[in-house]
């Protein structure tokens, strides 16, 4: 590893050169998730490579006075989220620097989208959060680009403010929850909107939003509506979306979705029988097997181990994958870089793709 002290904003960070082959990977299996070990500038084999963070969240404090006390908040402080430090954006560059990433594609977090606000309410917030996020991502527009905030709710809304966000504000594409208020993704009232993505040509984000209560088996020790209910309810997003026909509706709409899709590419072998054998409606209105969709969506590599990163890429491609972080929760993986460097049998193109090269064709970023 050598050095190369680089300053920014009155930070020092060390920059490294990675070494990976084929059959002797650059990390151990399962590097560490909590503690950065590839700080910025990244080198691979001496070739300088950026990397692009596709899964990385913020908020605008400015938009809590617009929803406080409201009941559908659950009581919840709303002033003490966790993404609050990283308003200050130095706070957020030396994160940056430390894990090694040049570029994060910023969304709203799932605690500022508000899928019960009604018409005007949700207009406003929408406003504020897209015209906010757009000043921050143009301040500092070599490191940050915006995802912004569409209110699905009222999908003619949504699809509007979708139009403006992207060819007014430079967003590049929308995140969205996995349900609107227990509503699937697939419902034909959101036709509107998939409609005004394809023909937009931009990616929508899908990351899960479980509820904190009507799971009572997640209930207990163990943050399992995390755990176990974030990927569980990105899994059953992406099926209703395949089963209802929503993906042979809209061929062209760009899907990317957190946590390496959830349960889905797990299991897609399962899917494709009950497709295959029709078993008890077991096929719904998809005209492919469930495994030829999944080859056509986008996934972060948010999956935490060595052997499960494998699994993904087996299961859907190099370039179906993006790296994602899900900066800046307890969740977060700090040692994304390491995390892909430890899969054995990678070609450097294939390094390239999940590093930058595919989220830079697709959020259409230029470094």
């Amino acid at each position: 590893m050598t050095e190369d002290i680089k300053k920014r904003n009155n930070l020092s960070f060390t920059g490294c050169d990675l070494h990976y082959h084929s059959e002797t990977p650059g990390f151990k299996n399962n590097p560490s998730t909590t503690k950065p070990e590839t700080p910025r500038p990244v080198s691979v084999n001496g070739k300088r490579m950026p990397v692009i963070d596709m899964h990385a969240h913020c908020q605008l404090s400015n938009i809590w006075p617009m929803v406080e006390g409201r009941e559908e908040l659950e009581g919840e402080n709303p002033y003490e989220g966790q993404l609050k430090k990283t308003e200050d954006i130095s706070v957020r560059l030396k994160q940056m620097d430390q894990m090694g990433t040049d570029v994060e594609v910023l969304s709203i977090g799932t605690e500022q989208h508000f899928p019960w606000a009604d018409y005007e309410l949700a207009r406003d917030v929408a406003i504020l959060q897209n015209e906010g996020l757009t000043e921050v991502c143009s301040a500092n527009s070599d490191r940050f680009v915006p995802l912004g905030v569409v209110s699905l709710q009222h999908p003619h809304l949504a699809a509007e403010q979708l139009e403006h966000s992207v060819k007014q504000l430079g967003h590049r594409g929308c995140m969205i929850t996995g349900n609107i208020m227990g509503q699937e993704l697939s419902d034909t009232k959101f036709h509107p909107f998939w409609q005004k993505a394809e023909e937009l040509d931009i990616v929508v984000f899908i990351h899960p939003r479980s509820p904190k209560s009507g799971q009572p088996r997640l209930q207990g020790r163990g943050f399992l509506t995390n755990m176990i209910g974030n990927p569980l309810e990105t899994a059953t997003a992406l099926a209703h979306l395949i089963y209802e026909g929503t993906l042979d509706k809209f061929p062209g709409v760009k899907i990317a979705s957190a946590h390496g899709g959830g349960y889905l590419p797990s299991y897609i072998g399962r899917f494709d029988h009950g497709h295959n054998s029709a078993d008890r409606g077991g096929r719904g209105l998809e005209q492919k097997k469930p495994s030829e969709y999944i080859k056509n969506l986008y996934f972060d590599t948010l999956v935490y181990g060595t052997q499960n990163l494998e699994h993904l890429i087996k299961e859907v491609g190099v370039s179906q994958l993006m790296l994602g972080t899900d900066h800046d929760f307890g969740m977060t993986n700090r040692n994304p870089i390491a995390h892909i460097l430890s899969v054995k049998g990678l070609q450097e193109e294939e390094i390239e793709s999940m590093l930058y090269g595919t989220a830079q064709k697709l959020f259409k970023i230029n470094i």
